[in-house]
């Protein structure tokens, strides 16, 4: 037999539900996260309840303000723990399992007081024991408890005729109620609840602000070119309710912008490893092993333990992001300031939201009252107004053959238009679409919607060869920049029987523009622009250049390649001097060289022949009658000694004037500067 019987303590286990503070304002961002505004009144000692999801607390934690009217007191917030259902338990002395029987839970609980009142009956006592008493063919299974009653005499009570059962120790009374709770909030994974708790003085009205992840506002608009020279823009506001309630009757703003926003994980209990430490005498004396010549010696060292700050409730606040509380009660005074909206456009939409800027960002405010049901979207126009713009064609995929259909938008809306997509309706038809990134007030953003099949655009390239444009020598080293022109030439044919502006965007490169100047530049592309008369060719050269330098010492170069730069146009002729000096003692050397060589040449043969000589005459001087011939070869080597000599000291003269010139060049190599 399972619990069947109404039980007092099960009652009270039932979480009491608080006072109710409704949503009144709303503001979404663009980053993902809400500021939500609440507000209501609690009565005296009444506590109010907020319920979020467990995602959401981290944000709650670090972002609740609270602020208060009137003579009661906030005392205190709280909120339900993410410890683990197990962990709460453990401290209970008891257990209620899944499907176990009411004996059970009393037979944990032994010597605890409970009264049972059986009808009319009540009786009183100490718990001894209960169990489940087995069915047999005449009787059904039951549950039974025994108590030991306050004259002194056990009772066995069966539980299904007990109609009350109570605890009459309040602090086990509480426990019930306690664990019970705990177990109704677990059944809610993602809930969790938050509390306000007043004092039992007054009643207090209470407003309660606070930020929590939230799907992004989307802007979508609207283009609409009529007979009108200007064109109209309709803004509107597409927003999501997934927090789980109703939106009814809130202000609603939106926010273009995106600030700095973070999760901090406050929600999650946190522990630190404290490390051991114990006195020196308290320590026992370990026992020494010795190992021949080695000792072992054990040594503890101690980690520094590391502390965590918890931010606390201080003052009726939760504690977040040093400046936070000032940040939200500025929104909050945002919300209460009364703003009159902007003048709205004679079109369709009848609403529009006003907009103001708040620091770095922009803010829409939708004037009238927003509904919104849980799990529910809404569209809203924000934005309906003239907007200066110009029709144009832009080409700026260069594989394309045909451009767009474009428009130059320039915002003189007086607020910042959130990016999205833009839908262009021309003349009553729908005409195509557009993406636009964000636009500032007084800012200028190109649109392209539709391909402009009546103009047609080719490319052709043509390229320079290199070209010195420059040349500088310091010290030796000599520095060159040369030029690569490359032109490419659009042309562009237009077969409409209209005229038409081109707006052709040139990428941008690690070249330098020549000509045209460009109409703008923006970060990677120029944008020229060309008149296209009806049915007409334009061409449109682009013409940059692409100069690179390179460094070379001038004692490493030929007298050849230094001429090639002495008949440089570019060169002035005070540089041009320098270098053609370079170049004379460049071939002065060579030529010193040169001569060296032909006279080091003679030199070996005049040796090698000496030799030959000699071995002749030591082959002669052992054959009698050879004294003729003998003779005539020491004539020839006594000729061959005096050019000898004559040619070493030709070698010594060339390499002296060798030196002389070398000493010069690299003089007149350290004073070059131009």
């Amino acid at each position: 037999m399972f619990l069947r019987i109404p039980l007092a303590f099960a009652l009270c286990g039932i979480a009491a539900f608080g006072a109710e503070l409704p949503v009144r304002q709303v503001v979404l961002y663009k980053h993902g996260i809400g500021f939500f505004e609440r507000a209501g009144s609690l009565g005296p000692g009444e506590s109010a309840r907020l319920d979020f999801k467990a995602a959401e607390m981290n944000d709650v934690l670090k972002s609740l303000t609270v602020t208060e009217s009137g003579t009661g007191k906030i005392s205190g917030l709280r909120y339900d723990s993410s410890i683990p259902l197990a962990q709460k338990l453990e401290s209970y002395p008891f257990r209620i399992e899944n499907g176990q029987p009411l004996s059970a839970v009393l037979d944990q609980l032994k010597g605890a007081r409970v009264e049972m009142q059986f009808g009319t009956e009540k009786v009183a006592g100490a718990i001894v024991a209960a169990r489940v008493v087995p069915g047999d063919k005449d009787r059904a299974e039951r549950e039974q408890v025994t108590l030991l009653l306050d004259s002194g005499d056990l009772r066995v009570f069966d539980l299904a005729a007990a109609v009350a059962i109570r605890f009459t120790d309040a602090r086990l009374q509480t426990q019930f109620r306690d664990y019970l709770g705990a177990l109704a909030t677990s059944r809610s994974k993602e809930k969790r609840s938050l509390y306000i708790d007043s004092t039992d003085a007054k009643g207090r009205d209470v407003q309660v602000s606070y930020i929590i992840p939230t799907p992004i506002w989307k802007s979508s608009y609207r283009l609409i070119f009529d007979n009108t020279a200007t064109p109209t823009l309709e803004g509107w506001a597409i927003v999501d309710n997934t927090t789980g309630e109703d939106w009814t009757n809130v202000q609603l703003a939106l926010v273009s912008g995106k600030p700095i926003s973070f999760i901090s994980a406050l929600y999650e209990p946190r522990y630190v490893n404290r490390q051991t430490a114990e006195l020196p005498e308290d320590a026992s004396v370990e026992p020494t092993l010795h190992e021949g010549n080695t000792s072992e010696v054990d040594v503890l060292a101690a980690a520094p333990s590391a502390g965590l700050a918890m931010n606390g409730v201080v003052g009726g606040v939760i504690g977040g992001v040093p400046g936070g509380a000032a940040k939200f009660k500025e929104l909050q005074q945002f919300s209460r300031a009364q703003r009159a909206p902007a003048p709205m456009a004679a079109q369709s939409v009848v609403v529009n939201a006003a907009a103001r800027e708040i620091g770095e960002l922009f803010e829409y405010r939708i004037p009238t009252a927003v509904t919104v049901k849980q799990n529910e979207s809404a569209m809203l126009p924000f934005l309906q107004q003239k907007i200066s713009s110009r029709k144009l064609v832009v080409y700026s995929d260069p594989t394309a053959v045909n451009p767009q259909n474009a428009a130059e938008l320039t915002n003189t809306t007086g607020k910042t238009l959130d990016g999205g997509p833009i839908t262009v309706y021309d003349a009553g038809s729908y005409a195509g679409e557009a993406l636009v990134e964000t636009v500032k007030m007084g800012d200028k953003r190109l649109i392209t919607y539709a391909v402009d099949l009546g103009t047609r655009i080719a490319t052709n390239v043509d390229s320079k060869g290199a070209v010195v444009r420059e040349i500088h020598v310091q010290r030796g080293v000599m520095t060159t920049r040369t030029s690569y022109v490359e032109t490419k030439t659009y042309t562009i044919r237009n077969v409409d029987a209209k005229s038409k502006t081109l707006i052709i965007e040139h990428p941008v490169r690690d070249l330098t523009l020549l000509s045209p100047k460009p109409k703008e530049t923006a970060s990677n592309v120029y944008r020229f622009e060309v008149a296209l008369p009806p049915n007409s060719t334009e061409k449109l050269p682009v013409t940059e250049e692409n100069l690179y330098s390179n460094t070379t010492t001038v004692s490493s170069m030929t007298p050849d390649v230094l001429l090639t730069y002495v008949q440089n146009k570019n060169l002035s002729d005070a540089a041009r001097k320098q270098i053609q000096q370079i170049v004379d003692l460049k071939n002065q050397i060579a030529a010193a060289d040169s001569q060296y060589r032909i006279v080091e040449s003679r030199v070996n043969n005049l040796i090698r022949d000496q030799d030959r000589i000699r071995q002749n005459i030591n082959s002669l001087n052992q054959v009698s009658g050879q004294q003729q011939l003998v003779q005539t070869y020491s004539g020839q080597l006594a000729k061959q000694e005096t050019e000898l000599a004559a040619m070493r000291d030709r070698q010594a003269a060339l390499q002296t004037q060798s030196g002389a010139l070398q000493a010069t060049l690299d003089s007149d190599l350290q004073k070059m500067d131009f």
